[in-house]
């Protein structure tokens, strides 16, 4: 299950949900935005990071990473990256780095040579298992435990939270409140069918979510990338091949904005073992540059 992409999608919708985490007033939220900054010149791209309004010089970006297995090259290549957005950003004088694991398990046993990095009072090492839960937490936050809140206890807990989503503070609407539910559902249990999940719930509100009404097409924009290639392999097996085409070009337009007639030209041109490429490729874009050079990079690929 790719969590981390849950987690940015929250982070990206409700900026104060980091700050509810690390123990913060999340009025600090009001000046910042979240986004994903790509590190000039080099082979880097930082998922998340926080970054303050110009106008505020002394407020510190954060840099995020959400961590729920153990990764080896963590430290080198998170203080790396900050490192380098520090020095390609010389205006920025504070910093924080904030790295959320599922546990304790998840994080390396020896820090080595960032060990000293570790102790800095600016690096906040988050385990959402020991988080003290509170009655005024926001939804973002209970949407935060669901995500890691045991399969075996996890269906009781989206179907409470269902009922609860008017209750508590947020900064989302009801309905983004549902579908967030729900995707997060879909992430847990994959084989689970869409009517299984209807009738999980069992209200009539989760039908007007986006996810219940685009199934496939919502999922993959979210990174199901399972979702797509199964969807893009039964979608041609029972040759819906315009189908599948006109998916691909909703997902570009929602993912990189609005396609040019050329562009649009060029992937009605392309043939589905290509469509299928580009629709695994497309979940990793983050503006129309990426896809122009994969346009690019398929011309003399295929041509040669």
């Amino acid at each position: 299950m790719q969590t981390d992409s849950l987690f940015y999608r929250l982070f990206q919708t409700a900026p104060a949900l980091l700050f509810e985490i690390i123990g913060q007033s999340n009025h600090a939220a009001e000046s910042y935005v979240f986004r994903s900054v790509e590190l000039k010149q080099t082979a880097f791209r930082m998922d998340g990071v926080f970054v303050p309004d110009v106008n505020s010089p002394e407020t510190p970006v954060y840099f995020v990473e959400v961590q729920f297995q153990r990764d080896e090259q963590l430290y080198a290549r998170l203080f790396t990256e900050a490192m380098t957005f520090l020095r390609q950003n010389p205006t920025v004088q504070h910093w924080d780095v904030v790295i959320i694991y599922g546990d304790r398990s998840c994080e390396l046993r020896d820090a080595g040579a960032y060990a000293s990095l570790l102790a800095l009072p600016q690096v906040h090492r988050v385990y959402l298992d020991e988080l003290a839960e509170h009655e005024s937490e926001s939804v973002e936050m209970r949407l935060i435990r669901l995500i890691v809140e045991p399969e075996q206890s996890a269906i009781t807990q989206a179907q409470q939270l269902v009922t609860q989503v008017n209750d508590f503070p947020s900064q989302l609407s009801s309905s983004a409140i549902i579908e967030m539910i729900e995707t997060i559902v879909i992430y847990k249990f994959p084989h689970l069918s869409w009517q299984e999940v209807e009738a999980m719930f069992g209200i009539s509100e989760l039908k007007q979510t986006r996810v219940y009404q685009q199934g496939l097409e919502q999922g993959l924009e979210q990174g199901l990338e399972q979702g797509l290639e199964q969807g893009l392999e039964q979608g041609l097996e029972q040759g819906r091949e315009d189908e599948a085409r006109s998916l691909i070009l909703r997902l570009l337009t929602r993912r990189v904005g609005q396609l040019t007639k050329p562009i649009q030209s060029q992937i009605n041109e392309l043939p589905l073992d290509s469509l299928e490429e580009l629709g695994e490729a497309l979940l990793d874009f983050s503006g129309l540059e990426d896809l122009q050079q994969w346009l690019s990079a398929y011309q003399p690929r295929h041509e040669g």
